[in-house]
């Protein structure tokens, strides 16, 4: 593996640096605090081709690899991860699933728009009593003619005010397991479709998330994704593909906290001395760069095997994820202990970052999922 960024990657690394620090810094504690989805911000971000990913060209995407993708998610998530998030999502959690296995025509309606910027997504995989075992989903679907009839729930799903569309997943038979799951697009306004968000979520809060319920929901047979029976595939290529996307801002969430810490020890004078001269603070310094740059490799690594063509990553996806998003929460947990007070005010957005950092632990797969995934692999039971 290559350790080193081409001078290309690097010059779009500042670009993107630079646009995240001119056009996202100055507005993200407001919209925070407001639990308002910046979607102005991502349309900017979107123009300059940082919403196109490693979808390809003629599907509106930027055709770029997924190391080149994931420097680029990073980088905005040093400033704000749910502005990376929303360019995640094409080349991750709602893109990469229709990517893979949509039809030309699904790619064209649905894909492009995504990836230009022109439309948004949810993913409604989750549901109020199985989040973590996806086959024993309870939401159904029935053939009636030319069409789907979906009745169920799903929670806990994000962009609900802005989504145009939403890749929803349901069981002809619960019988069967993952092997009855199919895969739909329910476009918005849809009758039987209805949107119930949450409010005064602990972190993600300028994200729209809620319940999605179907109710006799009637969906065209061309907007199923793949065959019946193959929803259960194509959500577990979503879920890959996001996990990449998660852990990517994970770490620039993790490298902010950093940052922060960096230059708040350097002036904070306690007992005649900057702070950044005591042993402890020191030490908790050293955890976090030693946790970053761990982390970063792996996620890096994963987009790397991608990118070599490697078909299966399931493991690499669950061990970036895992410690990407561990080493989140215990960067901002020390990045709070180092600011003190002031790691509890709304003007450090160290407290953004612990609140966000718990949160990561749980989207795209609890961490104690992960951990019985790896294990599993490497014992060779999946």
């Amino acid at each position: 593996m290559d350790f080193g960024f081409t001078e290309e990657q690097l010059q779009i690394k500042k670009a993107v640096r630079e646009f995240a620090l001119r056009e996202i810094a100055p507005y993200v504690a407001a919209y925070d605090q407001e639990e308002r989805f910046p979607v102005e911000i991502v349309r900017k971000a979107a123009a300059q081709g940082y919403m196109g990913g490693v979808v390809p060209v003629e599907y509106g995407g930027a055709g770029l690899d997924y190391v080149t993708y994931t420097l680029i998610i990073e980088e905005i998530s040093r400033v704000c991860q749910i502005v990376g998030c929303a360019l995640s999502f094409p080349s991750g959690l709602a893109g990469s699933a229709i990517l893979r296995y949509g039809t030309e025509e699904q790619k064209q309606k649905y894909l492009k728009p995504l990836a230009q910027g022109e439309a948004f997504a949810s993913v409604a995989l989750t549901e109020p009593g199985s989040g973590t075992d996806v086959a024993a989903m309870r939401t159904t679907c029935r053939r009636d003619g030319n069409v789907y009839v979906l009745n169920g729930a799903k929670a806990w799903i994000s962009f609900l005010d802005v989504c145009d569309w939403v890749l929803t997943f349901a069981t002809l038979d619960r019988s069967l397991g993952h092997k009855g799951i199919c895969a739909f697009i329910v476009e918005r306004g849809t009758p039987g479709m209805t949107f119930r968000p949450y409010a005064h979520k602990l972190g993600f809060k300028p994200l729209c998330t809620g319940e999605v319920v179907f109710e006799d929901c009637r969906v065209p047979v061309e907007n199923r994704i793949g065959e019946e029976g193959e929803g259960f595939r194509v959500a577990m290529c979503a879920v890959e593909n996001g996990r990449l996307g998660v852990a990517a801002r994970a770490v620039g969430m993790a490298q902010a906290c950093l940052d922060e810490v960096l230059a708040y020890a350097r002036e904070r004078v306690v007992f005649g001395q900057p702070i950044g001269k005591f042993q402890l603070v020191q030490s908790k310094i050293t955890d976090m760069v030693v946790g970053i740059e761990s982390a970063r490799y792996l996620t890096y690594r994963l987009a790397w095997l991608k990118d070599q063509g490697v078909q299966d990553v399931r493991r690499e996806a669950s061990i970036a994820k895992m410690v990407a998003t561990d080493v989140a929460l215990m960067a901002a947990t020390h990045a709070v202990q180092i600011f003190g007070a002031y790691g509890c005010s709304a003007e450090y957005p160290v407290s953004r970052y612990y609140r966000d950092a718990k949160v990561f632990q749980i989207v795209e797969g609890v961490n104690e999922l992960h951990r019985v995934l790896i294990a599993e692999y490497t014992l060779g039971y999946r």
